[in-house]
């Protein structure tokens, strides 16, 4: 079914709800996110598998990309994107739509910052619990990768490596 269609379905089926078709993808308010997943996976459209949860840093603003395809139809993807304001990065988690979410929406928290409220262990991934940063993010300044800190020097001590004083 084309996107177009798709969207047409969505706005009979929820009044006053906004979607603009960007593209091929769907763009919706956080808001919607959790009832139009619902809708998409338990409708006639049967779109079943999220297959990716990505984020994009756009400066002022962050945007979660979602794949959804039918492994019963054999169709999609639909992409979803729904935008949240840079000062303001909370949005609903689809964890309790598509349990196949849970990893994916940690790993665009601990690499973006983005908050997925309502997700049952939003927790770092990739970096360590008391990294300071994301570090996908346009604005992430890395650390001198030349320079080892206090931490650095401890924990490789505590593994019996010698630092040279330098």
């Amino acid at each position: 079914m084309p996107t177009q269609e798709i969207k047409q379905k969505l706005e009979s089926k929820f009044s006053g709800i906004q979607i603009q078709l960007i593209g091929e993808a769907l763009l919706i308010k956080p808001e919607d996110l959790i009832r139009v997943a619902d809708f998409l996976k338990n409708s006639d459209l049967k779109l079943n598998f999220l297959s990716s949860v990505t984020a994009v840093d756009y400066l002022e603003y962050f945007e979660t990309v979602y794949h959804l395809y039918s492994i019963d139809k054999k169709t999609g993807p639909v992409v979803l994107k729904v935008c949240v304001p840079r000062n303001q990065l909370k949005m609903p988690s689809l964890v309790p739509v598509f349990r196949g979410a849970e990893f994916q929406e940690r790993e665009a928290y601990d690499m973006m910052g983005i908050i997925y409220e309502g997700h049952p262990d939003l927790r770092r991934i990739f970096m360590w619990e008391g990294f300071e940063g994301h570090p996908l993010r346009k604005d992430y300044v890395p650390e001198d990768s030349d320079v080892l800190e206090w931490q650095d020097i401890e924990w490789l001590e505590r593994h019996n490596i010698k630092v040279p004083e330098e």
